[in-house]
């Protein structure tokens, strides 16, 4: 019998909400998993399925916010998206790109869809992943990293069935560019041709897949489609993935969890309920520095 890792969990996203006025989102982590330490270290996941903006004038998206404590890491697939923080910081990202920003001990960002990417209207597809970051850490100076498609770890499957694009960690000793806190694996796999791929985690990272195109068969057993998250239970084994389309995609995350509290409120991820007050309280002295930018 072959020994393949269990499922503990199947789920859909929430309905969709509007993040500022540009991004169309359905909450899947927590939502899904009831609490920010089931997938830890990724708490927090915002899917932006692929959706039409009309041509505008003005760039949409979200206004000066602040952050302290977690990571903030975005991945797209369709679109251009743009970043500004007060560190001096500044990216574009398109499709198969990801920018990365650690908040640590606190930042000023705003990210909006790119200027030319507005005017002319298209479609963005998108997420948004929270990475928590340890106690120690928690207090480190902010950083961001812009992580281009083709510098992304890649890894062609064989007889033309597909490719994978390692974000951070690895899959089969092939790493991403990522500069991570902790132990973590992140990569797209895009199927082909019917194609299968093989997945070795491991059992102490916690693991979970979301389908962004297409259906997938999981262990040679269910099928799964486009929108469905799947967690998998802690305990040795692999995980069979064969595509039942033509093409599938989805996105691999597992990581060492982090076995600390976890305190969050609004744009704060912090181990206490005093340090988000601490937050609030430099975010109303200017301690996060100015919002223009």
């Amino acid at each position: 019998m072959k020994n393949f890792r269990t499922i503990e969990k199947v789920f859909r996203g929430p309905e969709v909400h509007m993040v500022g006025d540009g991004f169309r989102v359905s909450q899947y982590l927590p939502a899904g998993t009831n609490g920010m330490k089931r997938l830890s270290p990724f708490i927090l996941l915002d899917y932006h399925p692929p959706y039409y903006y009309e041509p505008s004038l003005t760039n949409r998206g979200v206004g000066a916010h602040p952050h302290r404590g977690f990571e903030t890491v975005t991945i797209a697939y369709e679109g251009k998206i743009e970043h500004h923080d007060n560190k001096g910081n500044h990216g574009i990202i398109g499709p198969g790109d990801v920018q990365w920003m650690s908040a640590a001990s606190g930042i000023m960002h705003k990210e909006y869809h790119e200027t030319q990417f507005s005017k002319q209207g298209g479609i963005l597809h998108m997420i948004q992943l929270w990475v928590n970051l340890p106690k120690a850490k928690k207090r480190t100076e902010p950083k961001y990293q812009a992580l281009l498609k083709e510098n992304m770890g890649k890894v062609e499957l064989e007889n033309n069935q597909g490719e994978i694009s390692i974000i951070a960690g690895e899959y089969n000793s092939v790493k991403g560019p990522a500069s991570t806190f902790t132990k973590i694996n992140l990569y797209n796999v895009n199927l082909r041709n019917n194609g299968k791929v093989l997945l070795n985690e491991s059992s102490t990272f916690n693991t979970g897949i979301l389908i962004l195109k297409g259906k997938i068969k999981l262990n040679e057993d269910k099928i799964y489609e486009e929108g469905d998250f799947i967690v998998f239970n802690n305990i040795e084994g692999s995980i069979l993935a064969e595509a039942i389309s033509e093409e599938a995609l989805f996105i691999v995350l597992s990581g060492e969890p982090i076995d600390e509290p976890v305190v969050s409120y609004g744009p704060f991820v912090m181990n206490t309920r005093e340090e988000i007050y601490e937050a609030y309280e430099d975010l109303e002295n200017n301690r996060f520095g100015t919002d223009i930018f």
